[in-house]
């Protein structure tokens, strides 16, 4: 049996266009990863899709630098820009890891005018932690 020969051509043109901007999100909620070299805001919606994302790395921080209060500061601003933006006005914030960018990140957030629901430390804590090395013989 002979397979049909495939036309093309017939398909409805479609039109395409970016989602980028075209989105209206009221809530969010922003993620802070602050290490001790880099500092991470991710913005999602509140199913967990990504909307906007920066680093102090991205921002163009080099080095040591990137894990500064100052840089992390910039990232903030620069990922919740985006997202002001498109129209975030409510946001829940969780804050992970022990750098010394999670209060200038909350700073920036609060500065950028989105009204805060609810602040959360969600760093890991070892409930009993790993199992230790064995004891030593001399």
């Amino acid at each position: 049996m002979a397979k049909p020969i495939r036309r093309f051509g017939l398909r409805r043109s479609r039109r395409i266009r970016s989602r980028k901007g075209a989105r209206r999100i009221p809530k969010g909620v922003i993620h802070v990863q602050a290490s001790f070299n880099n500092t991470i805001v991710t913005v999602t919606d509140v199913r967990g899709q990504v909307i906007s994302w920066s680093s102090a790395g991205t921002c163009g921080f080099r080095g040591p630098r990137r894990g500064t209060p100052f840089a992390a500061e910039t990232a903030a601003g620069d990922a919740i820009q985006a997202v002001v933006d498109q129209g975030m006005q409510r946001a829940a914030v969780m804050i992970k890891g022990p750098g010394l960018g999670r209060d200038a990140a909350l700073r920036a957030i609060y500065q950028s005018g989105i009204v805060l629901s609810f602040i959360r430390d969600v760093t890991p804590m070892p409930h009993n932690g790993c199992r230790p090395p064995k004891k030593r013989r001399l």
